[in-house]
């Protein structure tokens, strides 16, 4: 049981987190909105500025989890130090660019300190909390990314309504703000590792997603032959190196690896939200780019407002029932979607709501759920697994996503479809969503539910 003055400085670590988080994922969105204008100036196409985003997630994706391994061995303390210097460095370089390719430089030094954040994320709850805690600081960071996702697009179209594309790489230097802080209340304590870091373990595994997603994104085949084939390396590796990378003792344990993969189906699905929303706006409802942000950020709001709420659920009544709670919310969310895809900006932003919500109880109830599965000295790795395929899933999707829209379809899916407009594709996409989601619940339910109330029948 930790004392008082522990639960304060996690209060405290978990306020300063929040702040991170906001300034993090704003980061990583603002982007997104300025691409046709960086492609306009240096005559480049969509496809070539869009690595100012791709980029800057790959390296973001393949460091979360190098961080978490790193913080197994070493001192949180000084990693997020290291992350945090590197990230305001990166902001400095892009801020002072004026070439593409120096921009470019900026945001994958951005990425390379940025990535320390998820693993502070994740093991700030897990160190600085009890278990009895750990869903409502769990929330609280769920309310951070929220935030973020919000404000991002608004405060990326203020700045470039009065400035220079180039000040948005000025925001993240508001992080410096927190590394005081972190100093301060973020402990001296012993580390489980033996200090030993397994380049070629976790170069390997760099690889493997790297062409994994390129694979999926660019649909090249050689790119997820070797994949693959790096994949299989590295199980190769872990299993032959005296200090892997990855103890392949934490994939037996099976609990931890049907979590890692419901978290990674679930993640693919959910990230429908924040790619084919703006899309469906902007081709079905014929809003303006300015008008899109503001029409999710009602939905970015509720996940914040309502995110610790989320996290006290878990704690009360369990992270089963969180899970349950959020895929009903996220079925209805894709339901309404499929159902009325033509409908009014008003109406799919309230059905964005229910989507976003769901999504945000969904990763408390697994990020709780897998934490509990690993052991102290396999946290760093293991929630950096989790975080890693996250983004595995986000960029998978990305692209799969945009395959089956450059497709089209000719034929309506959902039988009760209305007010589909010129969306239908949409509607078909939505559509099997909600099946799969509903098969994960049944799937969720028979591996845990049942197991659950066998349980409670024996006690009482």
């Amino acid at each position: 049981m930790k004392s008082n003055a522990s639960l304060t400085t996690g209060d405290k670590l978990l306020r300063v987190l929040m702040f991170t988080l906001v300034i993090s994922m704003m980061s990583g969105l603002m982007f997104n909105i300025v691409l046709p204008e960086i492609s306009e100036e240096f005559h480049l196409s969509i496809s070539q500025v869009s690595w100012l985003s791709s980029a800057y997630f790959l390296i973001y994706a393949i460091g979360t989890v190098t961080y978490g391994k790193l913080a197994d061995s070493y001192k949180l303390k000084s990693l997020l130090t290291f992350g945090l210097l590197f990230f305001a460095g990166g902001s400095l370089i892009g801020l002072a660019s004026h070439t593409f390719w120096m921009a470019l430089a900026g945001r994958c030094l951005q990425a390379v300190g940025a990535a320390a954040i998820p693993a502070t994320a994740m093991l700030i709850p897990v160190r600085y909390f009890t278990p009895e805690k750990r869903g409502a600081a769990l929330g609280m960071t769920a309310v951070g990314l929220a935030l973020g996702n919000a404000l991002g697009p608004v405060v990326a179209s203020l700045i470039v309504s009065v400035a220079h594309w180039r000040w948005l790489f000025a925001v993240p230097l508001l992080i410096l703000i927190t590394l005081p802080f972190y100093r301060k209340y973020l402990g001296d304590e012993e580390q489980q590792g033996n200090g030993a870091f397994d380049g070629i373990g976790g170069g390997l595994l760099a690889v493997a997603v790297m062409l994994l997603l390129l694979g999926v994104t660019n649909g090249v085949g050689w790119y997820l032959l070797g994949g693959l084939l790096c994949i299989g390396l590295f199980i190769i590796r872990i299993r032959s190196a005296a200090n892997p990378f990855v103890q392949p003792r934490l994939f037996a344990n099976k609990r931890f690896t049907l979590g890692l993969i419901i978290a990674f189906l679930v993640n693919g699905i959910g990230f429908s939200l924040y790619f084919l929303s703006p899309l469906l706006l902007s081709h079905v409802q014929k809003l303006e780019p300015s008008w899109i942000g503001y029409a999710m950020v009602p939905s970015a709001a509720a996940s914040a407002i309502l995110g610790r709420k989320g996290g006290r659920l878990a704690d009360l009544k369990g992270n089963p029932y969180l899970f349950f709670i959020a895929s009903g919310s996220l079925l209805v969310s894709f339901i309404l979607l499929s159902t009325f895809t033509g409908s009014s900006p008003v109406f799919i932003a309230l059905f964005l709501v229910f989507g976003n919500v769901g999504q945000s109880f969904m990763l408390i109830a697994l990020s709780n759920s897998v934490s509990t599965t690993l052991p102290k000295e396999q946290v760093g790795v293991g929630m950096g697994m989790l975080s890693l395929l996250n983004f595995i899933a986000g960029g998978m999707a990305t692209g799969v996503y945009s395959r089956v829209l450059d497709a089209g379809a000719s034929i309506q899916w959902n039988p009760v479809q209305l007010l589909a407009g010129e969306g239908t594709i949409f509607s078909n996409i939505y559509f099997v969503l909600a099946l799969m989601h509903a098969a994960i619940l049944l799937f969720y339910y028979l591996q845990f539910g049942r197991a659950r109330q066998a349980v409670v029948s024996v006690e009482g």
